[in-house]
């Protein structure tokens, strides 16, 4: 049986959020969380994506996301795993990789 490549989707902005000082941007973050998935569900296949919330793309779902976002002054870098809000603001390995393996992810 073939898995489901599974999408992640990590929303923020270049400049940090002013509640996640000290913590690293956006766009750190998902390349951390790239690197670190890779090494933790090897031969695994997953789709990361970078939303800037201020300059999303032209994909209406990722635009009306980023609006949500600003409107209701949501905590970022913010992860989304098929839909599903997984974390926000200071992201913790340990969540994603439960989240990932609700999706038949294995260790």
């Amino acid at each position: 049986m073939v898995m489901k490549e599974v999408e992640i989707e990590v929303y923020g902005a270049e400049q940090i959020c002013a509640s996640c000082v000290n913590l690293p941007s956006s766009k750190d973050t998902c390349e951390w969380l790239e690197a670190a998935l890779t090494r933790k569900f090897p031969e695994q296949n997953f789709k990361i994506s970078y939303i800037d919330m201020f300059n999303p793309p032209e994909n209406i779902k990722q635009k009306n996301f980023a609006a949500k976002m600003i409107e209701e002054d949501l905590f970022y870098p913010l992860v989304i795993i098929e839909n599903e809000i997984v974390a926000e603001g200071n992201v913790r390995l340990k969540k994603v990789v439960e989240a990932m393996e609700k999706h038949r992810y294995k260790l």
